[in-house]
């Protein structure tokens, strides 16, 4: 089955794929200026609010039906770039979720995933790694990643086991201490160490923040992850059931789609290209046979987009087949994809373009 369209479709003017900036810009406004709360009383706003609950309940976020004693609660996963956050996420998930690779700044998405066991619920936040923001992507980033601090029961603070601690490490442990969450810290890629090194780098890595506990793990290898889980569910208070079962995770198919292409780029390209590429799913139907979907890869530059389309359309062809694969696992059908490569001029700086590909923090 193909995975493109003719190369008619890479070739299409730059000035035709250029978001209209100043009439979205305008479009904002007006939605900021509209306040459709405005005529409401006090009185008619708290039984609003008390309502509010059943609509939130379709989406999981609202308390659901649990047995006495049962624990539930947030667990943010919060590190450097390449801590191993999301291989920790899909070890515990027990299958893949989050996407995974060797670049920094792989996760730019905060994504919530749900394990389940008997008596407790953990819902895993994903979040991108914290860094030293060199353009307006890398701000939004961290904003959405710090925001997370703030906002769960535990925080799981992932350090690689294999990479010496330095500035990085001290400057998300300083955030990690002021938060008020449970603190766990987890060392990771234990497969990558011996002993003597994973004592050494545990001994550093107690001095950074005063940890309610700790604990050594390898998610490719499966080293501790369910004690990983198990550690964690001691201490979530007793709650209800935030999300019902059979919901995995807050990512929607077309969130995923776009991440799954991205990761595939990752994967295949080398150097600047991996950084200045975004995704964005502009067409998804499903059916119980087939799913068809198209996609949209952006770069900031003329030769990114030549690498990516590669000669005679092979890179950008085998990216799709990749990409396929997965889409194939994760929706169950079989799926037709279609990608097109674009190019968007300094996007990661362009705060509308970041928004459009679903990159920047929400309050």
């Amino acid at each position: 089955m193909a995975d493109l369209h003719a190369d008619e479709r890479l070739e299409l003017e730059e000035e035709e794929l250029e978001l209209e900036d100043d009439e979205l810009e305008d479009d904002i406004e007006e939605m900021e200026e509209f306040d459709p709360f405005a005529d409401l009383s006090d009185e008619e706003l708290d039984a609003l609010v008390e309502a509010e609950g059943d609509a939130g309940a379709a989406y999981g976020l609202v308390a659901g039906d649990a047995p006495a004693g049962f624990r539930s609660g947030f667990v943010a996963l919060v590190g450097r770039p390449n801590a191993g956050k999301s291989t920790l996420l899909n070890a515990c998930f027990g299958s893949k979720v989050a996407i995974t690779s060797p670049v920094a700044q792989t996760t730019r998405r905060r994504m919530r995933a749900v394990v389940n066991r008997e008596g407790f619920q953990l819902v895993f936040v994903d979040t991108p790694g914290i860094h030293k923001p060199k353009d307006g992507l890398g701000s939004e980033l961290n904003r959405s990643a710090l925001a997370e601090l703030g906002d769960v029961d535990v925080v799981a603070f992932t350090i690689d086991a294999s990479v010496p601690i330095g500035r990085g490490d001290e400057w998300v442990a300083e955030r990690v201490r002021a938060s008020r969450a449970v603190k766990i810290l987890v060392l990771t890629k234990a497969d990558k160490v011996d002993q003597a090194r994973m004592l050494e780098q545990l001994a550093r890595a107690r001095e950074l923040a005063d940890f309610d506990d700790e604990i050594v793990v390898s998610s490719t290898e499966g080293f501790n992850v369910e004690p990983f889980i198990e550690t964690v569910a001691n201490y979530l208070p007793e709650g209800p059931r935030w999300y019902p079962e059979g919901m995995d995770t807050d990512a929607d198919d077309a969130t995923q789609v776009a991440e799954f292409v991205r990761e595939k780029v990752l994967l295949r390209t080398r150097e600047e290209v991996p950084h200045s590429v975004g995704v964005v799913c502009d067409h998804l139907e499903r059916t119980k046979r087939l799913a068809r979907i198209h996609a949209t890869v952006y770069v900031e530059r003329e030769g990114q987009k030549g690498i990516l389309i590669g000669k005679r359309g092979e890179m950008i062809k085998h990216i799709g087949t990749d990409a396929r694969h997965d889409l194939e696992r994760l929706f169950g059908t079989k799926v037709y994809l279609e990608l097109d490569v674009r190019v968007r001029p300094g996007w990661r700086d362009d705060i509308n373009a970041i928004r459009a590909m679903g990159y920047a923090f929400e309050e």
